[in-house]
């Protein structure tokens, strides 16, 4: 887990999955910065746990599980390389899995966020079209009204 730092270095927290809008906004970073040694960057991919009735049995429930980490190791792996090829240096990247149930996935990345004092979330923006958003909402746009005491960076 990323412990709070000091004031010369700042949190980035990135939101990864397996989208291609996620892939561009670790781009985004990694090009963006280009590993500066003041940033420290947390990619973090949730494993949204649907309630316990979904599964028959606790072994279905851990597959389920074991095919999801196995998604998530992958993206974080593919995002570390991006990062670490822009100039990252590897002990500077903290990849993080976290396996829970969320009612928003918003209000999971809100929450990592202030545990860690990240002072910047970056997101992929979904494309959701208007009637998606307005029947499920946009994590995006969640992030960006519930955010406080730091930066939102949404990228497309």
């Amino acid at each position: 887990m990323i412990q709070a730092f000091d004031r010369l270095i700042h949190n980035i927290l990135i939101a990864v999955d397996e989208s291609e809008n996620s892939r561009r906004a670790v781009s985004y970073v990694g090009k963006l910065l280009e590993g500066m040694p003041s940033f420290k960057v947390m990619l973090l991919h949730i494993i949204n746990e649907p309630d316990e009735d979904y599964f028959a049995d606790d072994g279905e429930r851990k597959r389920w599980i074991a095919e999801k980490q196995e998604t998530a190791d992958r993206v974080l792996d593919e995002a570390m390389t991006m990062l670490v090829e822009e100039g990252f240096e590897p002990e500077r990247i903290f990849p993080q899995v976290k396996v829970r149930y969320c009612p928003s996935i918003a209000e999971c990345i809100l929450h990592e966020a202030e545990a860690t004092q990240s002072e910047t979330i970056v997101v992929g923006r979904k494309g959701v079209s208007r009637k998606e958003e307005f029947l499920f909402g946009s994590v995006s746009n969640r992030i960006i009204h519930q955010a406080k005491d730091c930066t939102v960076w949404v990228v497309e």
